[in-house]
């Protein structure tokens, strides 16, 4: 299941818009993640928006650096949050904005993007009580 692909991704401009007019939001230093649930019939409960700003990385390399390793440590780690929304039976669509303009190390973006994806368990645990 450690795979990313292209249907996991959030590319609809319909549902982005939606997404940041009506969506929930939290941040983790140096991450502002935006989300709601969607109804949806996708075999994948999960899509994902990243977004690195120019504001910060002038330098397209800079900026599809990160996204790269943002992508890989999501994709090595969804796991859990995919099980809970199975388990569920939701669907979710979620944006992770870098809002920093430094890099951090792959292992502070690992430890970040797990947080990040156990608050999400937590904020749908919250919606739904």
């Amino acid at each position: 299941m450690q795979t990313f692909k292209k249907e996991e991704r959030l590319c609809k401009k319909k549902t982005i818009k939606i997404l940041f007019e009506e969506g929930k939001k939290f941040h983790v230093y140096p991450f502002k993640i935006i989300w709601m649930d969607i109804e949806s019939d996708s075999k994948y409960p999960v899509r994902i928006l990243i977004s690195v700003s120019k504001r910060f990385f002038k330098k397209a390399v800079d900026r599809n650096k990160i996204r790269r390793q943002i992508r890989e440590v999501y994709r090595k780690n969804k796991s859990l949050f995919y099980e809970y929304l199975s388990r569920q039976k939701k669907h979710c669509v979620f944006a992770i904005l870098y809002t920093d303009g430094a890099f951090i190390t792959f292992k502070e973006l690992e430890k970040k993007i797990i947080i990040i994806l156990q608050r999400l368990i937590d904020e749908h645990e919250k919606t739904f009580k």
